[in-house]
């Protein structure tokens, strides 16, 4: 699958679900999915950069934080990603501070943990950067739905 290919299911997930044995969880998969569009510069971090990836029809998975407080602001994601055009995958995660850490939006101390996380709220991938198991396994959940 191409970059410009989208996935045209959208269904909420939560990525508390255990994988099988052999296979990659979906928050593995979503991690792996997040650091690899990280290096690529596919990612659009925040309410601001994802409503404008996901306006501008650039977006291919959305990921948004249970834990924002703000109504409005989860209302405007969800309408954005169930657009009947463009119909974008959402998963939700349960904690804000943890999607951050996947998004980079952390200091790393010397031995390679996280130190002052930054909370995000929501995250679009724009590109997927290379092919990876964890991409695949991402697509073959949502077409499983």
């Amino acid at each position: 699958m191409s970059d410009t290919e989208q996935v045209t299911v959208v269904e909420e997930v939560e990525v508390t679900e255990v994988a099988p044995a052999g296979e990659i969880s979906i928050e593995d998969a979503l991690q792996g999915a997040l650091k690899r569009a990280l290096v690529h510069n596919g990612l659009a971090r925040g309410l601001r950069e994802a409503s404008k990836a996901l306006s501008s029809r650039e977006a291919f998975l959305c990921v948004l934080s249970e834990s924002v407080d703000e109504e409005s602001y989860v209302k405007l994601i969800e309408a954005l990603c169930q657009e009947p055009e463009q119909q974008i995958p959402l998963i939700k995660v349960p904690d804000a501070k943890k999607l951050g850490e996947w998004v980079g939006l952390s200091k790393l101390d010397r031995d390679g943990n996280p130190r002052k996380v930054v909370a995000c709220g929501v995250a679009v991938i724009t590109k997927w950067g290379e092919d990876s198991p964890e991409r695949q396994a991402l697509l073959k959940h949502f077409q499983n739905l």
